[in-house]
């Protein structure tokens, strides 16, 4: 291969490397770099490589093809002049001496390095991933150790796991986006071993799963949608060649039905940017559901560090060879340590480009994500009643609860018992105040009525019993580090357990790798809030369970290891099993701080006090007794004890009795010793039920006649929801959790789940509190869609009441459950990272611009490629609205970004609940949240000039201006904190002024309620009317987002 070609090769590796070979991509990344495509493909083609060829201009006086020429030629002269043998000539002696000592192959010198780079590169990447392999010499990698006694890593550890998205299971994109009414919506789905990412199969003996069109019926029309199956199986062809077979089969399907639908796909795809591609719609939508779900599992999280180190080792150990210089002449050597620094250079230059991105990626990966939309399920009878007409007036609230309930015609039934009132109509105020355990959700209604209940409801987080996230749980779990720090007492989690069929979506080859990495970075969050006597609970099965532990073990420390829980999951063998039968998972448990964490006690069943009996009529009531004799032996414990029927009794050879002859008397005497109905027997102790702790130590075996097993689960979740709706086959009972919650939390405290499933814990937290009066609170992640289509509407059901049959309601709750249910839960879902990379555009100012391209910016090492190799990703992209746009804090109502629908290409405009983040962000406990207050206003000024209000303020139901505020506590040593979020539509002098004269009104300047913090979104004087006694503080809202947005502790 010649250097032309070394050079094509190199550059085009840096292509993929740089993101910049895939146009058709046009999501995430892959955008943002498709952007900068050409001026980057400029700069690696006209200022970073050409540094190759001009680091050895200072040999071209020596190159070797040009004294080879003048060589040849001195030879030929030599012979015109009648040399019998050329070589003696001085002229050519002279040349021969330069080739020998000095000429330099300056092509051979740079395609040395072309061909260098190049193999340093590309070991490491690995479609769209850099892989963490520390090459120690061909074929072996070597691990970071220092001197632990026993060392976990694995492949990706020291990268984030990020293959968050459901692509894999159903990708949607449409054909006619701007046609609301039939915009042509066509899916991707799997089929047959694969179905959705909740059947992945494991790649097969060297061949990788594939995406390939399904063989039968693989196009249908379904309810006005056009389906195109998939399956996703080892294959040995390429995906590409995979993808063009589909796109060529599909493309010629003759099916009148869907010829309308194969003439749009067939059309040539145009980008965003209005430039068109050489594909299909078809092809460019296959490209990019397959590259989803094959590129960017991973973001590295130290890339320049580690690539700089491995550089250096690659140097050393494949570019320096010692033996090569040791008899070369001292110029040869300095173009061999040349060669190395010209390799050493262009790669730190590569690296640091490189290291942009994959910063730039860990950045957007780390920031904390926006609230996209908060909403409420409130219970009707902690509803003030003023409220109740306006629910009986919400027809998609009563459609909801006709769905859920079973409301079927003008009464709710079940099975056609009524099982309500039968004098109360439905949709009615009568009807609310009879059935308090209804749940309204506040999307059904408007945004005023929320602010208006939230407002009467007051002591907002006391009442909140539930926190439902969906959300990305790495995403939620770095959201709630500051408001929940070492306030979880029980978590709870129930991750895919890596089977290969179980949901989680893994990079070939890098299965167990993918799911350490995973796991290990959201349990290092959990970690942070996790109270110092709380506990931690996973339910795993053997695939995964000893990584599990060691896992746990690195973060919450191998002494705080409690126990491996055997919970019997099958009721009945599994005959047909090829090895086993499997009738069991893992319940993995650690505590905080072992020596302050104690299980609680489970409550004693009646099977457990009929053990005890009064054979003897002992005043003191039932007993049980026990051995008296002892392994560990002493002779003094030797002794012979007379039964009162006269028989002699000792201890069994090697054993003695547990108490001294003094204490075994004075057991006698206080009647605490059985010798058998008869006299005879040898003796036990009589252990009195009045006596024995007022509970049972947990077992680590536990029998699904005590916690149930998998198809009881099923059958629960059966009741309320259809499983053919669900993906659950197996979900866990409520009795494991409640189990579980039992041992690991008191009645006051807060669960966290963060891979909520169908929401089993969220139910188990419900019925225990239903049971014993307790105030758990529960806090559930999930990112799935079935948190709408199952978790959400479960939860709502169980606190309507406990018990179900075929989706519909046995029996009502009682007055009992009613007044125990949980009074709210709070539903917040989160900007997912692909929503943050789909937000984000880049901007260059005329004068960045100008700055750029003036000649003191060119050149090695100038500003220009500074500015690309470091800067360009994070200056650019500033003021995007996924990266806080401050601007548009004027009005905090109106601050939205492009929400991708899960597992699909579209997106919509979304406001963002400002609010809502910012209060996480600070880590807020809401006490008040009020409605916000509109007015209008006049202004004068006065004889000195100052600007003032001609009257006062006008409230105004559509005033110019609104404020809310919020107040509640921060979580440092609970100090009172004041939110005041407002608009400013007019000058910073009116706004200002309208804020002081609301607040000198406002309750909130009075003693009993001034806080320790306001926080302001604009500049404000708030502090020039502060009162001399007063030591609050005001803060800018803008500033404090902003730095808690970005916020990069340390252990991230």
């Amino acid at each position: 291969m010649n250097m032309n070609q070394k050079y094509e090769k190199l550059k085009s590796l840096l292509q993929e490397l740089f993101q910049l070979d895939q146009p058709d991509l046009d999501f995430g990344i892959y955008r943002i770099m498709h952007a900068k495509s050409a001026e980057v493909t400029k700069f690696l083609d006209e200022d970073l490589l050409p540094q190759v060829e001009a680091a050895f201009a200072q040999y071209k006086t020596a190159d070797r093809s040009d004294l080879e020429t003048q060589y040849s030629h001195a030879v030929d002269q030599a012979r015109e002049l009648g040399f019998s043998y050329p070589e003696e000539a001085p002229k050519v002696k002279e040349l021969k001496e330069k080739l020998n000592m000095v000429a330099v192959d300056t092509g051979a010198l740079e395609s040395e390095v072309y061909d260098h780079l190049y193999s340093f590169f590309r070991r490491y990447y690995s479609e769209g991933d850099f892989l963490s392999k520390r090459v120690y010499k061909p074929g072996v990698y070597a691990i970071p150790y220092e001197g632990e006694e026993v060392k976990l890593y694995w492949a990706n550890y020291d990268q984030y796991y990020i293959k968050t998205s459901e692509y894999l299971r159903d990708y949607a994109f449409r054909l006619r986006p701007e046609n609301a009414a039939n915009p042509m919506r066509v899916h991707f789905r799997l089929i047959d071993a694969a179905e959705g990412e909740h059947d992945n199969v494991k790649e097969a003996q060297g061949k990788e799963r594939k995406f390939k069109l399904a063989a039968d019926s693989p196009v249908a029309l379904e309810a006005g949608e056009l389906v195109i199956h998939f399956t996703y199986e080892p294959q040995a062809e390429k995906q590409k060649v995979l993808n063009a077979e589909a796109e060529r089969v599909i493309l010629a399907l003759d099916d009148p039905t869907v010829a309308s639908w194969i003439e749009l796909l067939g059309r040539k795809y145009r980008r965003t940017d209005g430039t068109e591609s050489d594909n299909t719609w078809l092809r460019v939508h296959l490209d990019r559901y397959t590259a989803r779900n094959t590129f960017d599992y991973f973001i590295h999280k130290d890339l320049k560090t580690f690539l700089n180190r491995e550089l250096d080792f690659y140097i050393k150990n494949e570019v320096m060879h010692l033996d090569d210089i040791e008899s070369e002449s001292a110029p040869k050597v300095e173009q061999y340590l040349s060669k190395i620094k010209v390799i050493r250079t262009i790669a730190g230059k590569i690296i640091d480009f490189l290291a942009q991105l994959e910063d730039f990626q860990k950045k957007l990966w780390l920031k904390k994500k926006f609230v996209t939309e908060t909403s409420w399920c409130v219970l009707v009878g902690i509803i003030p009643k003023e409220f109740y007409p306006e629910i009986a007036a919400n027809e998609a609230q009563w459609q909801e609860w006709k769905a859920l309930h079973g409301l079927e015609g003008e009464l709710f039934a079940s099975k056609g018992d009524d099982l309500f009132a039968s004098n109360v109509v439905p949709s009615t105020v009568e009807f609310l105040s009879v059935h308090p355990t209804l749940m309204i959700d506040t999307r059904h209604f408007s945004a005023d009525f929320t602010a208006r209940l939230l407002d009467a409801l007051g002591d907002i987080d006391e009442k909140t019993d539930g926190v439902l996230v969906h959300s990305e749980n790495f995403q939620a779990l770095n959201l709630m580090q500051r408001k929940y720090r070492e306030k979880i007492k029980c978590v709870y989690i129930d991750p895919p357990y890596n089977t290969g069929n179980d949901g989680f979506v893994y990079k070939d080859n890098y299965q167990h790798s993918s799911w350490m990495s995973m796991v290990f970075d959201r349990i290092e969050l959990t970690d942070f809030l996790l109270d110092h006597k709380g506990a931690f609970f996973s339910s795993i099965d053997d695939i995964e369970q000893a990584n599990l532990r060691k896992i746990l073990e690195l973060i919450l420390g191998s002494e705080n290891f409690v126990n491996n829980i055997i919970w019997q999951k099958k009721f009945s063998p599994q005959n047909d099993a090829k090895w086993l039968s499997d009738n069991h998972d893992f319940v993995v448990c650690f505590s905080k701080h072992k020596d302050e964490w104690k299980p609680n006690l489970l409550a004693r069943t009646e099977e457990h006090n009929a053990r005890y009996q009064n054979l003897d009529n002992d005043p003191r009531g039932p007993w049980m007794s026990s051995g008296l004799d002892v392994k560990t032996y002493s002779a003094n414990y030797d002794y012979p004890i007379t039964t009162p029927s006269g028989r002699v009794v000792k201890p069994p050879k090697g054993r003695c009795w547990a108490l001294p002859k003094e204490g075994f008397q004075a057991l006698v005497n206080d009647n605490r010793i059985w010798f058998g109905s008869d006299g005879n027997n040898v003796p036990r102790y009589k252990r009195f039920l009045s006596e024995v702790k007022q509970g049972i130590t947990p077992l680590t075996v536990w029998p699904f006649e005590e916690v149930g097993h998998n198809q009881e689960g099923a059958q629960e979740l059966k009741s309320m929801i259809s499983l053919s709706d669900t993906y659950f086959t197996s979900p866990k009972p409520t009795r494991l959790l409640k189990r579980i919650i039992s041992i690991g939390s008191d009645r006051q405290d807060t669960v966290l789940d963060y891979f909520a499933g169908s929401g089993t814990t969220g139910h188990a937290v419900i019925n225990l509190n239903r049971e014993d009066g307790g105030k758990r609170k529960f806090i559930l992640v999930e990112m799935a869609d079935y948190f709408d289509t199952v978790l959400l509407p479960r939860l709502k059901k169980v606190t309507f009441t406990p018990e179900w049959k075929d989706g519909k309601p046995k029996r009502l709750a009682s007055a009992e459950e009613a007044e125990r249910s949980p009074r709210m839960f709070k539903v917040i879902r989160l900007e997912s990272y692909e929503d943050t990379l789909n937000n984000l555009e880049l901007r260059r100012t005329r004068e960045q611009e100008d700055t750029l391209f003036s000649s003191e910016a060119q050149g090695s090492g100038k500003l220009k490629e500074q500015y690309m190799l470091n800067y360009m990703l994070d200056v650019e992209s500033r003021g995007s609205q996924s990266l806080l746009n401050i601007d548009a804090f004027k009005d905090p109502l109106s601050y939205t970004l492009k929400v991708k629908r899960p597992g699909s290409d579209e997106s919509q405009d979304t406001t963002v609940d400002l609010m809502e983040t910012f209060n996480w962000l600070i880590g807020l406990t809401v006490k008040e949240m009020s409605a916000p207050q509109h007015f209008d206003a006049s202004f004068e000024r006065d004889s000195e000039g100052r600007l003032t209000l001609k009257d006062r303020l006008h409230p105004s139901q559509n005033g110019r201006w609104w404020i809310r505020a919020i107040r509640g506590t921060l979580p440092n040593d609970n100090q009172e904190a004041l939110i005041i979020w407002r608009n400013l539509p007019g000058n910073p002098e009116e706004d200002n002024l309208v804020l002081n004269e609301w607040f000198k009104k406002s309750d909130y300047s009075t003693k009993e309620k001034l806080p320790n913090y306001i926080y302001v979104n604009g500049t404000n004087n708030l502090e020039n009317i502060r009162l001399p006694d007063a030591t609050w503080k005001v803060r800018l809202i803008e500033e404090d987002f902003k730095k808690l947005m970005f916020e990069m502790e340390e252990r991230l």
